[in-house]
């Protein structure tokens, strides 16, 4: 008669998860001469195949630097497969205006912040603080108050754009 061997299940339900055993679970090294790290990041072998290479993620990143997605189209192809791929990403352009990963505290965007500089104003500047701001510069830089000086007329359209900036700004707000 033969010996019963011990099992981890306790009759039904069973108490141990599907798959689950005492066995060692065998784990994949990466693919590259003599790196003993696991090859968890899977990479083409060559496009277009099913077959890949296991990395770790120092010789993923290196196997990664030089690779250039556009290699092999035209200028053409690239602008159209750019346009292409941009055309699904809307989402993320429609939700711009969080200003997610932007400087300060997102609720203000890289335009509006290089504006706020422009106008000499702190990031917490309130739109009325921009207006006065706006008014005093743009006295200050007028083209009819400094005929003939052409960094007060720079001056002077930067400040008009700044401004632009930050009123378009305040009304998509409100």
């Amino acid at each position: 008669m033969a010996k019963a061997k011990r099992s981890n299940d306790w009759g039904f339900p069973r108490w141990r998860a599907y798959g689950s055993s005492r066995e060692a679970e065998a784990v994949r090294l990466c693919d590259r001469h003599g790196c003993d790290e696991p090859g968890d990041r899977p990479a083409p072998k060559s496009p277009n195949s099913r077959e890949r290479w296991y990395f770790c993620q120092a010789h993923a990143a290196e196997y990664n630097r030089n690779w250039n997605y556009f290699e092999g189209l035209t200028a053409e192809e690239a602008a159209a497969r750019e346009a292409n791929e941009k055309q699904g990403a809307d989402a993320f352009a429609s939700a711009s205006h969080y200003g997610w990963g932007g400087p300060g505290d997102g609720t203000r965007s890289r335009d509006e912040m290089r504006a706020l500089d422009v106008l000499e104003l702190d990031a917490e500047a309130d739109f009325e603080a921009v207006r006065a701001a706006w008014r005093r510069l743009a006295k200050a830089n007028h083209p009819d108050l400094k005929p003939g000086d052409r960094e007060a007329a720079a001056r002077f359209q930067a400040v008009q754009a700044a401004y632009e900036v930050l009123r378009t700004a305040e009304e998509r707000k409100v």
